[in-house]
């Protein structure tokens, strides 16, 4: 009999392993070629895993709910078209057998402890380190032992992983510890060198009210939000920018381009570009921080937020965008922005990003104080464009006109991103954006 393993793709350059969210095939379904087997998710997108192959499913290597490393065998599919699933064989009791049931049932059954994603001592933990901390009976107090050696310190799934083998001992060395100076240490000021504890504050819930719960994908955002602000301290400065010709010109352009491409030319890619150019100026604003080193990134990835039909907010990447002209630009911007909509981005697309564009204006507002998609520095936001009086300055003196006008809003890491920096980058993105060339061909 031919049988054919259904692996766990690969899911993106900096993707190791999904969790399994829900099987859509038992064992002994029949499965079409590139039907759907299960869907999985990661820390950034939800997937479908396809079948490789026509047959019979006839194991499933892992449940829902388990964390799979990619290339590894999560089914079996048989192709033989007369496949027959096994039942599993129960084999006739035998006294040793009773005898180990016995010990089983008396044996202590370790508690389930919920792992919440801040812990007092404000450690942000991500849902896979929680997963694998449930999964191995690993405390809350325990996982608030390990030092981190990720970002700011964070506990990453490898710390967990390294904890576990001598999880036993470390256990016993804390339980060996009197109580009262275990308090007595907590409340003394000197050992007072962390963040301060966090209390969640009581929500009451009344008559009438509806409680909701979250999706999967509003969990990993508002995990990922919270871990940004407590890994970063931000500052945002603001700069507003007579984008008149810009608006001039787009509307001159934007009927031929669409008829030409087939594309319609918004103001996004646009954008992008006068992005790519101030990035090129001020290159240490293209970097990560990793503990006490700065890693300064060779290429220019730009995400860029887009708004899902579900209220939840996705960042697809424009991977080195700036070897892209304007027509590439929009291109790409508008297929991303339509698979994003559509749940058809792969993992790949949403990963690798070294700096965000994020369009409030799109919801009408003037502008916002965007917070940073971490690992980045920084992330700038553009408000809505808004016709103003404005004072022209002319060779035959001042005039008052009608102008446009939007304000950019630069968010970024003040560990490594200075005053200086940040605001002499969004003013140069601006300078971009007012020299725009009104008779520039596309």
């Amino acid at each position: 009999m031919a049988q054919v393993e259904l692996i766990m793709p690969k899911m993106g350059e900096s993707v190791a392993e999904a969790t399994i969210i829900k099987w859509l095939k038992k064992e002994g379904d029949k499965i079409a070629a590139d039907e759907t087997v299960l869907e999985i998710a990661t820390d950034k997108v939800d997937s479908e895993i396809p079948s490789t192959a026509e047959g019979t499913l006839i194991k499933r290597l892992f449940n829902e709910g388990d964390v799979v490393q990619v290339g590894k065998a999560i089914a079996i599919i048989s192709t033989d078209a007369n496949a027959v699933v096994e039942a599993p064989k129960v084999e006739a009791p035998v006294a040793a057998q009773t005898t180990v049931q016995k010990e089983v049932a008396v044996a202590p059954v370790a508690e389930v402890v919920a792992i919440e994603k801040n812990s007092a001592s404000g450690k942000f933990y991500s849902p896979l380190v929680r997963t694998i901390a449930q999964k191995e009976g690993i405390s809350m107090a325990e996982l608030d032992s390990i030092a981190g050696t990720g970002a700011g310190g964070r506990v990453t799934k490898n710390d967990v992983l390294a904890y576990i083998p001598n999880k036993g001992k470390q256990t016993a060395q804390v339980q060996t510890i009197p109580q009262p100076q275990v308090v007595k240490e907590v409340a003394a000021p000197a050992a007072n060198t962390s963040a301060p504890a966090q209390n969640k504050p009581a929500v009451s819930v009344n008559a009438g009210d509806e409680i909701i719960e979250m999706d999967r994908m509003r969990k990993i955002i508002a995990d990922h939000m919270v871990m940004s602000k407590h890994t970063s301290p931000h500052v945002t400065s603001f700069v507003e920018a007579d984008v008149t010709n810009i608006v001039n010109w787009r509307e001159k352009v934007k009927k031929n381009f669409e008829k030409r491409e087939g594309e319609k030319l918004t103001f996004t890619p646009i954008f992008i570009e006068a992005l790519t150019k101030a990035i090129k100026d001020f290159p240490m604003i293209n970097i990560s921080v990793d503990g006490n080193k700065i890693i300064k990134r060779k290429n220019i990835n730009i995400g860029m937020a887009a708004a899902l039909p579900t209220g939840n907010l996705i960042v697809p990447v424009i991977k080195n965008a700036d070897q892209l002209n304007l027509v590439g630009l929009t291109k790409q911007v508008n297929d991303l922005a339509n698979r994003a909509r559509a749940g058809k981005l792969s993992p790949d697309e949403i990963s690798g990003g070294t700096y965000t564009l994020t369009n409030v204006g799109s919801f009408g507002n003037v502008f916002g104080t965007p917070i940073i998609n971490q690992p980045q520095v920084a992330i700038l936001a553009v408000g809505a464009i808004k016709k103003k009086p404005a004072v022209i300055e002319t060779p035959q003196g001042d005039l008052i006109g009608i102008r446009h006008f939007m304000f950019l809003s630069h968010s970024y890491d003040h560990r490594v991103v200075d005053g200086s920096l940040g605001g002499q980058f969004v003013r140069r993105v601006a300078d971009y954006l007012e020299q725009w060339d009104v008779n520039r061909e596309i």
